[in-house]
């Protein structure tokens, strides 16, 4: 491992561990997708001209401002639960609860100190309960845990969970139909959810396309989790993205992203924010956790055309103006 990158032999993961772990498959990806369909945007691919072959997937423009809505729909309409509960440091919970008064579902949603306080404020604009917890990530899905077993609620993590990983697997699917000639996928990485996802759509392709987790440069859960072999929690971190503060690997996606990921870059909040800058100026209002992808294209650089997926726009601005609409 570098400080900047940890490379992947695929031949060796997959003598070492075999494929015998995997839970999840490509046909798995394809099932969610006929499902959520009628509740999610196709996001388009964007170009900028301050960003030469590079194709945006504007995920800030979905239905609730992330990605996250396509994860969330496919466990919620597969489950049919009445209750549920989930950990979020925002996006999940806002996509949950916009999914939850239409479907008749009572939502809590779990959220730590140092989540976004306009983020749960607009959680609890569209009728989630929120309960806010002590410590980080970790606490609070063990808190979202105990919950579920105390009152009977469905727990629906917000990335380790398979049929949220097959939802989130969506925006590949959407990529790699959209753009075949894409040699590169640069995916932001924090529960690991979305590069999951992406991998599992990628295993349906006959061509060779590179997949590139990108996490914050001290919330490296999955690299240091390759390295070790197996999941490990990381202490709480405060990093400008957000979204991306989980503390563990997943257990449910470790294996996938242990055998189809390439590479696995970290970068800086330096880096974050000048990227979030350059999607501005581009006009892709990203919150900083959407931007960590390019980070990681403008760090890591790439051969041909690569996406970079933006995963999220739902900075205090979006949410603000979402909360008065709404």
């Amino acid at each position: 491992m570098t400080a900047a990158g940890t490379r992947l032999d695929h031949a060796d993961t997959a003598t070492r561990f075999g494929r015998s772990e995997l839970r999840l498959g490509h046909a798995d990806v394809l099932a969610a997708a006929g499902r959520i369909a009628p509740y999610i945007r196709r996001t388009p691919l964007l170009t900028a001209g301050s960003l030469p072959r590079v194709l945006l997937k504007a995920e800030h423009l979905q239905h609730s401002g992330s990605f996250k809505l396509r994860g969330a729909a496919n466990a919620l309409l597969a489950l049919g639960a009445r209750e549920i509960v989930t950990g979020s440091s925002g996006n999940h919970g806002l996509a949950v609860a916009a999914l939850a008064g239409p479907l008749g579902v009572a939502v809590t949603v779990v959220m730590a100190a140092g989540a976004s306080e306009a983020k749960a404020r607009a959680v609890a604009a569209l009728g989630a309960r929120v309960i806010r917890t002590g410590g980080g990530v970790a606490e609070r899905d063990r808190y979202a845990r105990d919950f579920a077993t105390r009152t009977g609620a469905v727990l629906v993590p917000s990335s380790d969970h398979e049929l949220v990983v097959a939802g989130q697997g969506t925006v590949g699917l959407e990529i790699f139909e959209d753009a075949p000639g894409t040699g590169t996928v640069f995916v932001p990485t924090g529960g690991g959810g979305l590069l999951g996802g992406v991998c599992l759509a990628a295993a349906g392709l006959t061509r060779p396309v590179r997949i590139v987790g990108v996490e914050p440069a001290d919330t490296r859960r999955y690299a240091r989790s390759l390295a070790a072999g197996h999941p490990v929690e990381l202490p709480p971190s405060d990093t400008v993205a957000d979204g991306l503060r989980g503390q563990r690997a997943g257990e449910v996606l470790f294996p996938v992203i242990r055998q189809r990921v390439d590479e696995l870059v970290g970068v800086t909040d330096e880096a974050i924010v000048h990227a979030t800058g350059l999607l501005h100026e581009a006009g892709i209002p990203a919150e900083p956790s959407g931007a960590v992808a390019l980070a990681g294209a403008l760090q890591h650089g790439f051969d041909g055309t690569a996406a970079v997926i933006v995963s999220g726009g739902n900075g205090p601005a979006a949410l603000a103006a979402r909360t008065s609409a709404g």
